[in-house]
């Protein structure tokens, strides 16, 4: 067989394996996402793995750039693919896709052992701002006023006593004048 007839028995093996299974994504037909563990987990991350022409007699491309995996930090990432890197040597040759998605699943656990959520770009400058200006907050937001026309300007400071207060009641429905036709005089 051809590496092209491999990968394309590889592919549709995927594609039934994996058929309706939400942290399977196929890019392409030489590319591969897998995402290990839930969204909300915070030891989650996504798996990039693309095939070479020659795939698999020559290593898949593993990658961990997706935006998804900006919140680990670099020594972890290099410690997951250092890992599939060897499952790969121990494959090398045969299909792989399968075993790779598995074996990660199965090791999420120790692949993430040393995992410390890496703070992003927006919490770094909140903090740098902080050490700068003790006295600045993140948490307190200037409130927008109300922005009035002329016209509504106006109006109300006809309807203001000498406090620029508005009169008890001058929201309430005139109950008495909508009594309707039948009103008692």
């Amino acid at each position: 067989m051809t590496a092209n007839e491999d990968q394309e028995m590889e592919l549709e093996a995927l594609q039934s394996i994996y058929e309706g299974d939400d942290c399977f994504k196929e890019l392409s037909p030489v590319s591969f996402q897998y995402r290990i563990g839930d969204l909300e987990d915070a030891k989650a991350f996504l798996l990039d793995i693309s095939w070479p022409e020659t795939y698999p007699e020559t290593a898949p491309k593993i990658s961990l750039d997706a935006f998804f995996n900006n919140r680990i930090c670099p020594e972890v990432k290099k410690t997951i693919i250092t890992k599939l890197e060897e499952q790969v040597e121990a494959n090398l040759g045969t299909a792989m896709m399968y075993t790779l998605f598995e074996w990660a699943k199965e090791n999420q656990q120790q692949l993430m052992e040393t995992h410390q959520p890496v703070n992003n770009a927006l919490t770094l400058t909140s903090s740098s701002e902080n050490a700068i200006n003790p006295n600045f907050s993140s948490s307190k937001k200037k409130e927008k006023k109300e922005q009035l026309t002329k016209s509504q300007k106006r109006k109300l400071t006809g309807k203001t006593d000498n406090k620029g207060e508005l009169p008890r009641g001058w929201n309430w429905v005139d109950v008495i004048k909508g009594c309707g036709p039948d009103r008692v005089p």
